[in-house]
């Protein structure tokens, strides 16, 4: 079985708002057109989780799943409890929330949120495919620079949500040098996700014992271009980046290269070809990554021969038969 899912599209009664960007779920007791509104949740400390209410309120009751012993509740607009027993970095944790207002209406919040990881490793994007091609499907790699503990790092897409999560780590811990492929089709039931210390535990199509693999459920294309992807931490800082256009001179207007090239121009997450970024600097197609020529077997690489950097130039497209889920990666080009 898959230990972690995409988040599915919950309906009826659900609120746009993340806790560790899962949605929340509430139930209106009271009658009152003030009753308080729920806003956020976050873990804000390993012992600490904040949940914050549009007006003061105090709590009538809170548990949680699993199960946690709480030592102290602070009430007001934010409510912050903490724990006795701080639960594992990156965990998956469900609260149920019973608060009222001075007026006495209540309200019911019933949120799930990962408990606060401070030991996040720093990875990067190595290599892409995007074009599907039974049996092989698309895929992204990734390399562990730093090791560390992947709980509640998120993947966003921009051509699925610019603001909801397209995946979320569960708690893995990940060594330096360590690939991490995340497949992005479950095709058999021999697709198991490793999360433990055996890298051979998976079957699935090109999967590799020695590389970690993790698989999206269902038989669904995910990956397009023109797009941006980048992965997110517990605070909403980028820890890499990835924008991408068909060709230099295309692109421009597309909605979703725009608002990606914005959204990652604005936070200094995606640079220039050459040279530091402008303040307000918003990349323009000539400055993503071209992806012309890919194919199920023309990957999308990153020059593992040179130094890190968060620009185009990293990048290249591989020739035919160079694709290298879970390996180095094949450094001819494809012309």
């Amino acid at each position: 079985m898959n230990k972690f899912k995409i988040l599915p599209f919950l309906a009826v009664f659900l609120v746009n708002i993340s806790c560790s960007t899962e949605t929340a779920m509430q139930h209106i007791l009271g009658t009152s057109v003030q009753a308080p509104v729920f806003l956020e949740c976050r873990a804000i400390s390993a012992s600490e989780v904040l949940f914050r209410f549009s007006q003061p309120v105090s709590v009538t009751s809170v548990n949680f799943s699993p199960a946690l012993n709480v030592s102290v509740i602070n009430e007001g607009m934010e409510v912050i409890v903490e724990f006795s027993d701080p639960p594992a970095g990156g965990i998956r944790i469900t609260a149920d929330m019973l608060v009222e207002d001075s007026d006495r209406n209540t309200l019911n919040v019933i949120v799930p949120f990962r408990s606060r990881n401070d030991r996040m490793p720093k990875i990067i994007f190595n290599e892409l495919r995007f074009d599907y091609s039974n049996p092989r499907v698309e895929f992204i790699e990734f390399l562990v620079l730093e090791g560390g503990n992947l709980g509640a790092m998120r993947l966003f897409i921009a051509h699925q949500s610019m603001t909801l999560p397209f995946y979320e780590f569960a708690p893995i811990e990940v060594k330096t040098g360590e690939r991490i492929v995340l497949h992005m089709r479950t095709l058999n039931e021999n697709s198991i996700d490793e999360t433990g210390d055996n890298l051979a535990l998976s079957a699935g199509n090109e999967a590799m014992d020695s590389a970690r693999d993790l698989w999206v459920p269902g038989n669904r294309k995910y990956l397009h271009t023109p797009n941006g992807l980048w992965l997110m931490d517990q605070d909403d800082q980028i820890i890499d980046a990835l924008l991408l256009s068909h060709s230099p001179g295309t692109d421009s207007s597309h909605r979703t290269f725009q608002a990606a090239a914005e959204f990652l121009g604005e936070r200094n997450a995606w640079l220039p070809l050459t040279g530091a970024a402008e303040d307000s600097w918003v990349p323009d197609p000539a400055n993503a990554i071209i992806t012309t020529g890919i194919t199920a077997t023309r990957t999308l690489n990153r020059d593992e021969t040179v130094p890190y950097e968060r620009r185009a130039g990293s990048w290249y497209v591989t020739v035919t038969s160079g694709h290298t889920p879970g390996r180095v990666n094949d450094q001819r080009r494809h012309n």
